[in-house]
């Protein structure tokens, strides 16, 4: 598609930087082809290997979700001779579900980086988790915005973004709820680029600070 990858765009020098609202808008669209793949297919279709170079763009920004290759609809996933080995790109990869992928889609969306993030291997959940512990927004949005995103938007897109990476699925939500949550983030996005309000910060850090700590704990796989 003309505007290439969401990696490639993600990655580009400092004039071609996508706005805030821009990202929260691709997200939806990715959101929604996800939760149209789960919900509205019928048998559902998980596509097992969301990831940013998977997600390309037209030359208004919109985002569709590419290379179905390794999707699996959900009546063979759950019969008798389902495969236990994993599939996807590690950094993306869970087995279970599509959510955990798209929760570090967002996350890449947020700050910039990339899922694993060199030197170090470190992996953007294990960044994001430390990064929290300063309780700043400013310091997990990506920089090249230059503080120009809506606080409160921000917030809200990072707590989102941590509902869908615990290692066990059945904590995350579903892509409605993902949806319904990042389509309230773009409802907090005005017609100006620049907002400083704090009033969501204040209850999301603290939320936010916790949901890391238990993160900690169980998270991200590493890189071999």
């Amino acid at each position: 598609m003309s505007n290439g990858n969401l990696r490639q765009r993600l990655s580009a020098r400092d004039t071609d930087v996508l706005y805030w609202k821009e990202r929260l808008q691709i997200a939806v669209d990715v959101a929604q082809g996800l939760e149209y793949l789960h919900n509205g297919c019928k048998p559902p279709i998980i596509h097992r290997d969301v990831k940013t170079s998977n997600i390309l763009l037209n030359k208004k920004l919109q985002a569709k979700i590419a290379d179905f290759g390794l999707s699996r609809d959900l009546a063979i996933e759950s019969g008798p001779h389902v495969s236990t080995i994993p599939a996807g790109t590690p950094g993306y990869l869970d087995p279970e579900s599509d959510v955990y992928s798209f929760g570090i889609v967002l996350l890449e969306l947020i700050t910039g980086l990339p899922a694993i993030i060199t030197p170090g291997n470190i992996h953007i959940v294990q960044w994001i988790s430390h990064m929290l512990k300063r309780g700043d927004i400013q310091n997990i949005v990506d920089p090249r915005l230059q503080g120009d995103f809506n606080n409160n938007s921000a917030w809200k897109a990072l707590e989102t973004a941590l509902a869908c990476v615990p290692s066990t699925a059945i904590q995350r939500p579903d892509m409605s709820h993902v949806l319904a949550d990042l389509k309230d983030c773009l409802e907090m996005v005005g017609p100006m680029r620049t907002q400083r309000i704090d009033s969501y910060k204040m209850g999301s850090s603290n939320s936010l600070k916790s949901c890391a700590v238990d993160l900690e704990g169980e998270m991200a796989p590493h890189v071999r």
